[in-house]
């Protein structure tokens, strides 16, 4: 089996889906920004306020090389994906699939979230212009793309079906 990498922006639901996804198949899953949190053994607003956005990105690129290996689900953050080396890296060793859902309901999930740096930086207008100018990112960066509407169990089900 290939690794397949969930993408999409902050809320869509990568960690929820991807949770099940593995269990479906059969395989592992790894939460991206908890793997780096155990990794740094800092948590992620605090490797932003310590290290800063450079080095927490150049920490995803040497994850989705470490995870690659793995052979299993895995939930990017959010900014992962945005990389072109970090796409091309997982394209390479698997098949990204980029969850899109529309910015109301993401807002809705990730509003206040205090593990969220870039969540707490910014208003709701800011993260609005920060999540379309990801979207085509998201796209271009993918290989696959799969509507977020539906229960968690419809859209584990159509990324099945599409693989």
């Amino acid at each position: 089996m290939k690794t397949i990498y969930l993408c999409g922006f902050m809320g869509c639901g990568k960690t929820t889906v991807g949770t099940l996804l593995a269990q479906k198949l059969g395989c592992e899953f790894y939460d991206m920004d908890e793997y780096i949190v155990r990794r740094e053994k800092m948590k992620i607003p605090e490797i932003f306020a310590e290290k800063g956005e450079k080095y927490f990105r150049e920490t995803e690129t040497a994850v989705i090389k470490e995870l690659a290996e793995k052979h299993g689900v895995i939930a990017c953050g959010g900014g992962a994906m945005l990389k072109r080396e970090n796409a091309e890296i997982a394209s390479a060793k698997g098949i990204v699939v980029y969850i899109d859902v529309p910015f109301e309901k993401c807002y809705s999930r990730i509003s206040g979230d205090k593990n969220r740096p870039i969540v707490m930086s910014n208003t709701k207008e800011e993260l609005e212009f920060i999540y379309e100018s990801r979207v085509p990112l998201y796209k271009e960066n993918s290989n696959m793309s799969v509507s977020g509407d539906g229960s968690i169990i419809e859209i584990v089900e159509k990324i099945i079906k599409n693989l």
